[in-house]
Formats: C-alpha cells, structure tokens, sequence
C-alpha cells in the first residue's frame, strides 16, 4: 500500500468521501476516445462560430472545448454542453468496467458508515448511467456533476465540494476527495477539505506530493483496504 499511514489516517477522520468520477471510478473515454469526441464538439461549434470552433481545434480536451463554447456565447455554449452530455453518457456505455478497486472502495466506504458522493466536471448524468450499469447507484448518496451552463463553476472552484456537502448536511471540512488530478487538489483545498490523490501515473505521486495532497495512492483498492481494516 502506498503512503500506508497518512491514507489511513485521512480515511479515519473523514466522514464524507467525494470521489472524483473519471480517474478514480471510470474511465469515461475509454472506449469513446476523448479526441473523437472534441472534434464532434469543434465541429458543431465551428458551424455557429468560426473563431471559436478554430480556438477549439486547437486541443483535444472536451471540457476545453466546453469552456471554448461558452465563452463565445450562450447559444453556442448551450449546444456544445448538450452534445457534450450526450457523448459521455455514450462513452460511458462503452467504457468497460469500473477503475480496478473503485467498486471496492464505495462499497467499503458505504459499509463503514461513511457518506458517499460523486462530484465532477462530467455531466451527472452519465455518472448516473454508468454507476446503474455496473449496480453501483446504491453506494453513492449524491451525484454533483457539471454545473449547466455555468463552466467557471467546474473544479478547481471548490463549488462541486461545497455542493456536495451541503446536500449531505455536513460541514465540507469533514469530507475528503479522491481525485486523480492537481485540479482536485487545488479544489478541495479551497473548499478546506482533505484530499487524496489517485496518482493512476506515475509521475503524478510526486505532482501531488508537491501540490500537498494529505495522502497519495496509485491504487483504488487501497481505498477498500483501509477503510475494511478499521
């Protein structure tokens, strides 16, 4: 287990997980390749806005392509943000099974009286579609997905955490985050809670180590370990 010590010390002390959903619990565009679905997105942008869509065509990143649309307006940003829902709830569909342990670890959490909510820059509902594919809704309280038409609000802001504890009826100092980017790490900061960073490469232990996550892990079975082993 990595960083045995600090994970199970943040695990004991934490009343409320929030795991971050692509990275710790699925991988959205694993079947799906995120590139694929940018290009759609740049595509529809480019026929309402030619500046946007050539900005666009610049990354690979759906949810830059988001933030793209929505800063050249409400319309185009309205329209990319549903054909963007859309395309991850048919990733999802396709994704495969869940991040190895990330079963393990809601069930655990759940078994061991914590509370348990989903927050993400991907839509809810495809969190919702994949989490009843694989029979997990039931391990989850809440789901916190993009804000619509509102990308400013998207983590690092700390508005998903604040959120989600606030739906649970818990200060957001008591909940933990498990998230597998420095975008994580910088939101639950902000929001004054814990966090743990899935480091599912690499090179992002010592990425999160630098950022001050409270404990580092390269596997989600850890998760289930320490909290089975209370």
């Amino acid at each position: 287990m990595t960083h045995t010590d600090p994970l199970t010390e943040i695990l004991a002390n934490a009343r409320v997980l929030l795991f971050d959903f692509d990275g710790p619990v699925c991988d959205v565009f694993a079947g799906l390749p995120a590139p694929e679905v940018a290009r759609e997105l740049t595509a529809l942008l480019s026929a309402r806005d030619a500046a946007a869509g050539a900005k666009a065509a610049r990354t690979d990143d759906p949810i830059e392509v988001l933030r793209i649309a929505h800063e050249a307006g409400t319309e185009p940003g309205r329209r990319i943000e549903q054909a963007l829902t859309s395309a991850e709830v048919r990733a999802v569909a396709v994704a495969g099974q869940p991040t190895p342990g990330a079963a393990e670890a809601l069930r655990a959490a759940r078994a061991a009286g914590r509370g348990v909510a989903v927050v993400s820059d991907n839509s809810a509902e495809c969190v919702q579609a994949f989490l009843e594919l694989h029979g997990l809704q039931e391990h989850v309280t809440h789901i916190v997905g993009r804000p619509s038409e509102q990308p400013h609000l998207m983590k690092p802001n700390p508005f998903p955490l604040i959120t989600a504890a606030e739906q649970m009826h818990i200060d957001v100092t008591s909940c933990t985050l498990i998230g597998d980017s420095l975008t994580d790490v910088r939101a639950a900061h902000a929001a004054g809670a814990k966090v743990i960073g899935y480091a599912d490469e690499p090179h992002k232990a010592d990425l999160f180590s630098e950022a001050q996550a409270d404990a580092v892990t390269e596997h989600m079975q850890d998760i289930a370990d320490a909290l089975t082993a209370e």
